[in-house]
């Protein structure tokens, strides 16, 4: 056994449990189990199993999308940056700062492509036993000689061996099977329009503007021309089981992209304007949602600014200069100065006023009450 064939022997053991399992379904179900009906109806159900193990990871996806949408701006400053620095310093650094940005915002440029990674060795493995049952070899699970042999027998329309592909078909010992090769051509366009469609309708609906002027955009506008002929001429070689299962797989994906694109829109793009017309014809926009895809300018409030505490010690430092808490200087509240009383002028003696502050004009009793007292200490200086 070589390394290939020991890296798929457990998917091909989970292929083949799913499809004879599926087989054994639409058997009692009443098909014949031989016919080619009921092996494609059990690669529909393949696909389905498959296609629902992988939601997690779809919608892993989806956020991935949304994240690496959001930072293109941030993407396109680093570049710009950067723009005509083609040193070995300013490439490293770039190289640097793209990175920490995303691990800054947790995305991942290779995550867009995790569910067709995690997919390819299906593909292969299910490639693998379509091989074997093409011999009539049984395989590693289930799939045991008996149904290894109907399955490699069955037919698509009665007259397309699953297990040929187009270029088996046209190098056929007996000569070209042209039904086969159309049957296989036919198979090979529309899974490569459906993988076109889906990517379109990403490119056209589901990008903001500011996005699209990144250069992740142009890349992403380049690959959506590219990779259709890339399924073009590889759909050739592979066995019409194998194109039916990718094709079924890409119609699940482009009505999950559609449902998703309606319903959950990227904001700022065509998509969501397209989703407020509908709620607001059906009354049901919420104020929330009339604003999505709008690029608000909102002036903030300047914060105001924080007053320190004052100590006690600061506090009667501060205390003569703040004209409000001063004592008045007005003698009418202080009383009249008595000229034969000198010792008024000595501090020792002076009285020391508990009057609280006063405003000018409005004397308050214990100020009036400071008169006699200063009388008091006249006469005892006189003594």
């Amino acid at each position: 056994m070589d390394l290939l064939s020991l890296i798929l022997w457990p998917l091909k053991w989970a292929v083949e449990l799913i499809l004879v399992g599926w087989h054994s379904l639409f058997s009692a179900l009443g098909l014949p189990p031989e016919e080619g009906l009921t092996w494609v109806l059990s690669i529909v159900g393949l696909v389905l199993v498959v296609r629902a193990l992988l939601i997690p990871l779809f919608v892993k996806q989806i956020k991935n999308q949304r994240r690496m949408m959001e930072v293109a701006p941030q993407l396109k400053k680093i570049q710009d940056k950067y723009k005509g620095k083609k040193d070995q310093f300013s490439r490293e650094a770039m190289s640097r700062e793209t990175m920490e940005l995303y691990k800054k915002t947790g995305t991942n440029p290779l995550g867009s492509c995790l569910p067709l990674l995690v997919q390819m060795p299906i593909f292969f493995a299910l490639f693998s036993v379509l091989n074997d049952s093409q011999t009539g070899k049984s395989g590693v699970g289930p799939l045991n000689e008996e149904l290894s042999e109907q399955f490699g027998s069955s037919s698509l329309f009665g007259f397309a061996p699953l297990h040929m592909s187009f270029s088996s078909a046209m190098n056929a010992p007996g000569g070209p099977e042209v039904g086969v090769m159309i049957v296989a051509a036919i198979m090979v366009v529309l899974m490569t329009a459906s993988q076109f469609i889906t990517q379109l309708q990403i490119v056209s609906k589901n990008i903001s503007d500011e996005t699209k002027a990144s250069p992740m955009f142009k890349q992403q506008r380049i690959l959506l021309y590219i990779l259709p002929f890339v399924f073009l001429f590889s759909g050739f070689a592979f066995p019409l089981g194998v194109m039916f299962y990718w094709l079924v797989s890409n119609i699940w994906t482009m009505v999950q992209q559609f449902i998703i694109i309606r319903n959950m829109p990227m904001p700022g793009t065509e998509a969501a304007k397209e989703r407020e017309e509908r709620l607001a014809r059906k009354g049901k926009l919420k104020p929330a949602e009339s604003a999505a895809g709008d690029t608000l300018v909102v002036e903030e409030k300047k914060p105001s600014q924080r007053q320190q505490p004052v100590g006690k010690n600061r506090a009667k430092k501060a205390a003569p200069k703040n004209p409000a808490v001063a004592a008045p200087k007005n003698p009418a509240t202080t009383g009249p100065k008595n000229p034969s009383a000198p010792a008024s002028k000595n501090p020792a003696t002076a009285p020391k006023s508990t009057a609280p502050a006063a405003t000018s004009g409005t004397p308050q009793a214990p100020a009036a009450k400071a008169q006699p007292e200063a009388g008091t200490a006249s006469k005892n200086d006189g003594k």
